[in-house]
């Protein structure tokens, strides 16, 4: 059988990277191949694949919904596919796998060519501009047409389309950093520094005439799904895929996911603070944060966790909303903006304003704002940075900040003066949320609400958020053990990692169970979880670490009315776990449903 190699990877680097994975080792072993697994997450890279069982592999498998370097897979057959791809279907990804051949290589250009080609440095400076300078130079000096993209400060510019690549007869990488070159498979392309390139353009693209090597291809050759008819089909349907997905909404999870390790940090250092205080004031530990404990570790740890992370978490929301908009330059104006939310008491609502003002301000400023080449780099280091800060501090002091303030102080009244009906419906609506798309768009929307309101010191909805968010998971999980004849052998087995990643919050670990069969496990896993959203938020359950599932609730005074809110996780998870069991129907041996998995006989 096949010797395979893959690499699982996603843009927060924690459950659809190890589902993947895990997906993949399962369905592998079922077939008979030998598969090692690269996990890239956002604690590092774990089990980093060898020289040797690159050289090994007959082919590699790349499940990622971000970037992934190939540079090291050259000369090996490389199948593409994102995440859910590996969590939804690993067979069908794996029979898709086997059935492809090596990609072609590139014959050698013997006349004029036209060449393409990237340059970038660390900067993004003076000597990305310069290398392509030289580039364009060297092949205008040869007689030769060519196109290079800047990867600068300011974003990129001059960008490769699809047709300039499918045209390109050579690809010239100049760079000091990582470039990505999965759009050149199947290209002649040649790798050096920008200083070569600076100094003799001319000499780089010669010497890279003679040394280039194809990119993604097999010592054997032929033609396989690297070839690139098939790399622009896969490429265009990604892009199709990915324009499902509105640019506001991937602006502000970019945001997000930079934000989320201040808020966790925040709130577990102001959890372990209540838990000190209490240790060494009794009941007036919870009292830790005021002057007179001054100098204490409770009392220190808070305004490490309020004062310092807390402090942070909404200048790094809207600095990386405005990051992804526009780039580096957008980074700074977003980040000032953010903090100036915090001086108007806009808050996170609006830190989110300030992000996609400062990044579409910018980003209409680097448009706008035409330079010669030489002076180019004055843009990204002052003139972006001054009039987006500008821009954007005199909107947040005058315009934005006092009305979103208002609208904030209103929120905040409103949730903290609700009655137990009106806070079981909207713990109810979020709970729902959460459990709609299990890590999609409604369930961050739900959880980012409910963390933006811990500025504000309101813990109600992100108690019931995190509840509602562990119920799908642990549903499933005791679904598989007390109704076993609804799953099928290789579903009780994932049900046990379900149930790992419930009481870690990790609600992604129902995808797998929703996917297969989502007009039963959806509803089921919906109603469980309004269950304990409504609970959680009519008992007055507050929580103040954002993130940790079971784990936080060992901490004293992290959670208010603990036995409540374990009474509204577990009431969540049995009602979804009854609920599954009405609604899934018994499977025979076949794993089909009893109903449909015998054929009638007919009489005689």
């Amino acid at each position: 059988m096949a010797q395979i190699v893959a690499v699982t990877a996603c843009p927060t680097g924690i459950a659809h990277t190890f589902m993947a994975a895990e997906s993949l080792r399962r369905a592998a072993a079922q077939a008979g191949h030998t598969l090692h697994v690269e996990t890239q997450g956002s604690v590092g890279t774990e089990g980093t694949l060898t020289p040797a069982q690159i050289a090994q592999a007959d082919l590699v498998i790349l499940a990622a919904d971000v970037a992934v370097d190939e540079s090291r897979f050259a000369g090996k057959t490389i199948v593409r596919a994102g995440t859910q791809d590996a969590i939804r279907d690993p067979g069908a990804l794996l029979a898709r796998a086997g059935s492809a051949g090596a990609p072609a290589a590139a014959p050698a250009h013997a006349g004029p060519l036209h060449v393409v080609g990237i340059t970038a440095c660390p900067t993004g400076i003076a000597h990305t501009f310069m290398a392509a300078e030289g580039l364009e130079g060297g092949a205008k000096k040869l007689g030769y047409t060519a196109k290079i993209e800047t990867q600068g400060s300011v974003g990129a510019g001059n960008t490769l389309t699809p047709d300039d690549i499918a045209r390109a007869d050579l690809v010239v990488i100049a760079a000091d950093t990582n470039v990505d070159l999965s759009r050149f498979t199947g290209k002649r392309v040649y790798v050096t520094g920008t200083k070569p390139a600076i100094k003799d353009g001319a000499a780089v693209i010669t010497t890279a005439q003679a040394q280039a090597a194809v990119h993604g291809v097999t010592a054997a050759g032929g033609a396989d799904a690297s070839s690139p008819d098939y790399v622009a089909q896969a490429a265009a349907a990604k892009a199709a895929k990915n324009a499902g997905t509105p640019a506001f909404y991937k602006h502000l999870m970019t945001g997000v996911s930079h934000m989320l390790p201040f808020v966790v940090a925040g709130g577990l250092l102001i959890a372990l603070a209540f838990a000190i205080g209490s240790f060494q004031f009794g009941d007036q530990g919870i009292f830790i944060y005021e002057d007179k404990y001054a100098g204490t570790l409770g009392n220190t740890l808070f305004k490490i966790g309020a004062n310092g992370a807390f402090g942070l978490f909404v200048p790094v929301l809207a600095g990386y909303i405005a990051f992804s908009i526009a780039d580096r330059p957008g980074l700074a104006p977003g980040m000032i903006g953010g903090f100036l939310a915090g001086l108007t008491g806009s808050g996170f609502l609006g830190g989110i304003i300030a992000g996609f003002l400062a990044g579409y301000l910018v980003l209409w400023l680097t448009r706008a704002i035409k330079l010669p080449r030489t002076l180019e780099g004055l843009k990204p280091t002052l003139i972006l940075p001054l009039l987006g800060t500008l821009g954007v501090g005199l909107l947040m002091m005058f315009v934005v900040g006092k009305p979103v303030a208002a609208a904030l102080t209103g929120l905040t009244a409103w949730l903290q003066g609700l009655g137990n009906t009106s806070a079981a419906l909207l713990g109810a609506l979020l709970g729902g949320m959460m459990a709609f798309d299990m890590g999609g768009p409604i369930n961050k929307a739900a959880y980012t609400f409910s963390t933006g309101l811990l500025g504000a010191k309101v813990y109600g909805p992100i108690a019931a958020t995190m509840a509602a968010g562990m119920t799908p998971p642990l549903a499933l999980f005791l679904a598989t053990l007390v109704f076993k004849n609804r799953f099928t052998k290789d579903e009780v087995e994932a049900g046990k990692a379900a149930g790992v990643l419930g009481i870690s919050f990790i609600t992604e670990g129902a995808i797998p169970f929703a996917a297969r069969d989502p007009l039963r496990v959806i509803p089921s896993l919906i109603a469980g979880s309004a269950v304990a959203g409504a609970i959680s938020m009519a008992a007055g359950c507050l929580l103040r670490a954002p993130h940790g599932g079971i784990f936080v609730l060992f901490i004293p005074n992290a959670v208010t009315n603990l036995p409540m809110y374990v009474a509204a996780i577990v009431a969540g998870t049995v009602v979804s776990t009854l609920m599954l069991g009405i609604l899934k129907k018994p499977l025979g041996a076949d794993g089909l449903p009893l109903n449909a998995a015998r054929t009638p006989v007919a009489a005689d």
